[in-house]
C-alpha cells in the first residue's frame, strides 16, 4: 500500500508515508505503545509515532489518514482495540472531520476548495471539467482506485484560486489549462512529488504592512524586555494598549491572561488557535509561513505570566503544508534556548511547544470546541461556564488566543503601548485583513483600527462594487450605502475576512451559499443549530429559485430569532447573519425574486418524480 502515501513536493515538504512522525516534539510525555513481536501494521505504527492513550486519537488517525490513503473499518477497529475505546466513539471521531476519508483508498485525492468565492472564480466548471477528463463523478472514487476527486470547505487560498488540495497539497491558481495537465499527471501515474514545483506555489502576499509586520522581527525582543521588567509589568503594557483578541469576538487580551494565572491549579497551558476556518480568511496562513518566530515569542510571553510550561499550537488540517516550516521554527527557538527545559535568561522557567493538526472542521474555531478536538474527541462545544481559563485543556487553566493575537502581544511588548495604541484611528492598533473577490488586487493587507470600508476598497482596486462581506460567512454583508463605516471593534469587527461581490453578482446567491455552509459545518450536537442551519438553508434555496412567498421571510426571521437566542455556541448564533443582513438590507432584491402566490410549497414533488418517470417510461 505504498503507492497510497502522502506524496508531496521536494521544496521543503515532508516527503514520504511517515511525515507525521515528529510534529508533536516538546509534547508532554505520552503513555509509549506496547510492543510487539509480529510485524507492526499500519495502526501499531501510528500508534508509535502518536501515542497510545484515548486523548491521542485524532492524531492517531490524521497519521493514518496520511500512510494509508483512508480510514477503513478494519484501522478502526484496530485502534480501537490499541486504545481500549469503544468503537463508536472512534468511528464518530472519523466521521466528523471532513478531511477524513471512510471507505475507498486513492492514490490521488483531489479536493476543490468550494467557498464563495472560488465559485465565483469558476470552481465548478473546473472540477466538471476534471471530472469529464478522468471520466468519474464528482465525490466518488474511481472503480480503479486511482483518483476521487471532491470538495471541501475554504482551504485559506481565497487570493489565489481557484485552489485545491492534492493528498493534502494546495495547488493553486487553477485554469482550464493546468486541469488538463493534472488530468494527464494522475492518468500518467506520476507521483504528486513530481508534479511541477510553480502548481504549488503559496505566495504569502502581504500587499500592506504597518505596526505588525513593517519591520522585521528581532528575535527576542520581547523576551527581553520581559526579563528586564518582569510578567506583572509586561501584562499592564498589554493591558495599557488595549490589546484585544484579534478572532473577532474582541475579548481584552490581559484580562484573559491574568484571569488564567488568577485561577489556583498545579499546571496551566497556552493554546495558539490556527484552526482559520472561516471562508474567505487567509491571514494567519502569511503569519504561520513568514513569521512564526513573532507568534512563539507571544505564547512565551503568556506562558511566563500566567505560569505555563507547555503550549500548543492547534495547526488547522488545510494547513499541513506549513508544518515542515513551522516545526523548523520551533527547533531553531530550542536550539537558541528560547523553548525548552532552559530559557536563556529565565531562571527555573520552561517552556516548550508542539503542533497538533486538525481535520477539517470550521466549528474547532471556537475555543471550547478546539480543546475537545486537542484531547481526541469530535469537536463539539462544551458549556460554558467554566470557560478555559478556569477549566480547559486536559481540565487545566488554559488561555487560548488565535495567531494574530500572539503576534501582536510579541510587537506591543517589544515597541511598547503607545506606539500601539497610536497606530490605530479613533481605537488603538492595526487588524490584517484578508481580501478577495471581485478586485484586480487580493491579499493580505494590515490597516489602522478604524480605516474605512471605502479605503480599503479603494485599497485592492475594487471597481462598481455591490456588497462586500466583513468578517467571513458568520460577519456583516454590507451595501454601498455603509462603505464609509470603520472596521474596527468600534463599529464592524472582524475575522479578518473581507469579500467583495461586484454589482453583477446576486447577493441572494452569496447568501445562499452561506446558508449552505453553516448547514454543513453544523456539528449537530444541539437541536437549534442543527434543524435551524438546515431550515435555513431550504429557505434561501427557495428564495434564490424564486419559490419564496412573503410567508416564507417572516420564517426566516422567526428561525434566526430561535437560533441566535437558544444555540450553544457561536457558530449557531452567528449562522443566521447573512440572512438578516440581506433581508434588512438588499430589500429589493428580495422581493423582486418573490413568487407572487400566496404560499409555494419548498417541496416540488412533480420535479423530484420526473427522473423516475423519465426512466420508466411511465406518465402518472
Amino acid at each position: 500500500m505504498d503507492w497510497i502515501s502522502l506524496e508531496l513536493t521536494a521544496a521543503g515538504f515532508y516527503a514520504n508515508k511517515y511525515c507525521c512522525a515528529h510534529w508533536r516534539v516538546g509534547h508532554p510525555p505520552r503513555e509509549e505503545a506496547a510492543s510487539v513481536t509480529h510485524p507492526p501494521s499500519p495502526s501499531e505504527h501510528a500508534l508509535a509515532r502518536q501515542g497510545s492513550a484515548p486523548l491521542d486519537l485524532l492524531q492517531i488517525l490524521v497519521d493514518l489518514q496520511s500512510s494509508q490513503g483512508c480510514l477503513s473499518a478494519e484501522v478502526l477497529e484496530e485502534v480501537s482495540h490499541a486504545l481500549s475505546m469503544p468503537l463508536a466513539q472512534v468511528r464518530g471521531v472519523a466521521e466528523f472531520y471532513h478531511l477524513f476519508s471512510r471507505y475507498s483508498p486513492c492514490r490521488y485525492r483531489v479536493l476543490f476548495a468550494d467557498n464563495v468565492i472560488e465559485r465565483l472564480a469558476g470552481m465548478e466548471s473546473l472540477l466538471i471539467r476534471l471530472c469529464e477528463h478522468l471520466g468519474i463523478d464528482p465525490g466518488k472514487v474511481r472503480c480503479d482506485h486511482r483518483v476521487m476527486v471532491g470538495t471541501t470547505s475554504c482551504i485559506g487560498l481565497s487570493d489565489q484560486g481557484p485552489a485545491a488540495l492534492v493528498n493534502g497539497l494546495p495547488i493553486t491558481r487553477l485554469d482550464a489549462q493546468r486541469i488538463d495537465a493534472m488530468a494527464e499527471h494522475i492518468e500518467q501515474t506520476i507521483p504528486v512529488g513530481d508534479w511541477p514545483s510553480e502548481w504549488f506555489q503559496v505566495t504569502p502576499n502581504l500587499l500592506r504592512a504597518d505596526h505588525l509586520l513593517a519591520e522585521p522581527w528581532e528575535v527576542g525582543a520581547a523576551l527581553g524586555v520581559l526579563a528586564r521588567q518582569g510578567a506583572a509589568e509586561v501584562l499592564d503594557c498589554l493591558d495599557q494598549a488595549r490589546l484585544r483578541g484579534m478572532g473577532g469576538a474582541g475579548f481584552p487580551t490581559a484580562s484573559k491572561w491574568r484571569s488564567c494565572r488568577d485561577t489556583p491549579a498545579d499546571r496551566r497551558f497556552v493554546v495558539c488557535n490556527a484552526d482559520e476556518g472561516e471562508p474567505g480568511t487567509f491571514k494567519d496562513r502569511l503569519l504561520l509561513q513568514s513569521h512564526a518566530h513573532q507568534i512563539i515569542e507571544g505564547m512565551t510571553l503568556c506562558a511566563a505570566i500566567v505560569g505555563a510550561n507547555h503550549g500548543v499550537i492547534y495547526l488547522r488540517g488545510e494547513y499541513a503544508f506549513l508544518l515542515p516550516g513551522l516545526l523548523g521554527v520551533l527547533e531553531q527557538a530550542r536550539q537558541s534556548e528560547r523553548l525548552g527545559t532552559i530559557i536563556r535568561g529565565f531562571p527555573g522557567f520552561s517552556f516548550d511547544i508542539s503542533v497538533e493538526v486538525g481535520a477539517g472542521a470550521y466549528v474547532c474555531g471556537e475555543e471550547s470546541a478546539l480543546l475537545e478536538s486537542l484531547e481526541g474527541r469530535r469537536g463539539n462545544p462544551r458549556i460554558r461556564p467554566p470557560y478555559p481559563t478556569q477549566r480547559g485543556y486536559l481540565g487545566a487553566p488554559t488561555v487560548v488566543n488565535n495567531v494574530e493575537t500572539f503576534a501582536a502581544a510579541a510587537r506591543i511588548v517589544a515597541n511598547g503601548e503607545e506606539a500601539y495604541r497610536l497606530a490605530g484611528r479613533g481605537e488603538p492598533g492595526t487588524k490584517l485583513h484578508s481580501v478577495s473577490g471581485d478586485c484586480p488586487r487580493p491579499g493580505i493587507y494590515e490597516l489602522p483600527a478604524g480605516t474605512p470600508v471605502r479605503e480599503l476598497l479603494e485599497l485592492c482596486g475594487a471597481q462598481d462594487t455591490g456588497a462586500v462581506q466583513v468578517g467571513g460567512a458568520a460577519g456583516t454583508l454590507l451595501s454601498p450605502a455603509e462603505f464609509d463605516r470603520r472596521l474596527g471593534f468600534e463599529d464592524l469587527p472582524s475575522t479578518g475576512s473581507f469579500m467583495i461581490f461586484n454589482r453583477r453578482r446576486d447577493p441572494i446567491n452569496v447568501v445562499q451559499r452561506f446558508t449552505h455552509f453553516f448547514a454543513e459545518e453544523s456539528c449537530g450536537f444541539c437541536t437549534p443549530c442543527r434543524v435551524g442551519t438546515a431550515l435555513l438553508r431550504d429557505l434561501a434555496d427557495k428564495l434564490f429559485q424564486g419559490r419564496a412567498a412573503p410567508r416564507d421571510l417572516d420564517d426566516m426571521h422567526r428561525i434566526s430569532r430561535l437560533l441566535k437566542s437558544t444555540s450553544l455556541c457561536g457558530l449557531g448564533a452567528t449562522a443566521p447573519n447573512p440572512v438578516l443582513d440581506l433581508l434588512h438590507r438588499f430589500p429589493a432584491q428580495v422581493q423582486a425574486r418573490l413568487c407572487r402566490a400566496d404560499q409555494q410549497p419548498a417541496f416540488d414533488l412533480d420535479a423530484a418524480l420526473a427522473p423516475a418517470r423519465a426512466l420508466t417510461g411511465r406518465d402518472d
